[in-house]
């Protein structure tokens, strides 16, 4: 999780809602690490977790991560929590929970729907203060 903490703090850095992801393969190795780039990118799905995902299934050479797992600094959106069970991960560790816009353990609840093909184990919580601290920092900068 320091990792993926370190991305979102570079993210926030650049200006990106700090969002920080890290793809870890069945070794323990990182495969992958990245932070929010929508902004950067003008792209509205460049989260932290998709750019993880599509490097790693680069690197690899297969869009199946089986045996990876993902660590992510806020609970992924409905989008990614797809893209997550699309690709196989084995697990998704996250660290702050998102009420708002969560797919995973709020809003659509992605891996409780009966159409959901691959369900990945879930750890939400992970050194959540540290992400919630990220987060409620770079939004009270945007409003001042």
């Amino acid at each position: 999780m320091d990792l993926a903490l370190a991305e979102a703090t570079a993210a926030g850095a650049r200006g990106e809602v700090p969002v920080g992801a890290v793809l870890v393969g069945p070794g323990g190795h990182v495969i992958a690490k990245a932070g929010n780039e929508v902004e950067a990118r003008n792209d509205p799905t460049a989260h932290a977790e998709m750019l993880v995902l599509r490097a790693a299934a680069e690197h690899l050479g297969n869009p199946r991560l089986e045996g990876c797992d993902l660590v992510v600094t806020l609970e992924p959106c409905a989008m990614c929590a797809t893209a997550i069970s699309f690709a196989r991960i084995r697990r998704v560790v996250y660290a702050a929970y998102d009420p708002k816009g969560g797919g995973i353990d709020h809003g659509p609840r992605m891996y409780s729907q009966p159409t959901c093909h691959h369900r990945p184990e879930v750890v939400g919580g992970v050194q959540a203060q540290k992400a919630e601290n990220l987060l409620k920092d770079f939004f009270a900068r945007l409003r001042t």
